[in-house]
C-alpha cells in the first residue's frame, strides 16, 4: 500500500427514533395493552392506596394499563394474566 494514499472512511452515525411522550406511549396501548409489574408491599400500597392490609415478606402482581394506570393488584402472576385476559387486554413484557 502506498503512504501518500489514504483511505477516506465514513463514520455513520447512529440515529435514534424520536422518543415518545407518556401521552403518546399510552395512546400506543388505547385500552388493548397492559403490562404486569412485581411489587413489594410498600410499593404496591403507594400504586393502590385504597387497599388496607397488604400481606408483608411477598411479592405482589400488579397489572397496570398501557399508560401506567393501576388496574389491578394480586399474590399471584396468573391471577394478574387472568384479569388482564378477562378485560381483553393484551399482556406485554416490560424491561
Amino acid at each position: 500500500m502506498n503512504p501518500s494514499v489514504t483511505k477516506s472512511r465514513r463514520r455513520s452515525k447512529v440515529v435514534a427514533p424520536p422518543a415518545l411522550s407518556p401521552f403518546e406511549l399510552a395512546k400506543l396501548g388505547d385500552g388493548q395493552v397492559a403490562y404486569i409489574k412485581v411489587m413489594s408491599p410498600d410499593e404496591a400500597q403507594k400504586a393502590f392506596p385504597a387497599i388496607d392490609g397488604l400481606p408483608t415478606g411477598i411479592n405482589l402482581y400488579a397489572l397496570h394499563g398501557a399508560d401506567g394506570t393501576p388496574l389491578a393488584l394480586t399474590d399471584s402472576r396468573q391471577a394478574a394474566v387472568g384479569h388482564a385476559l378477562g378485560d381483553e387486554l393484551e399482556v406485554h413484557a416490560i424491561h
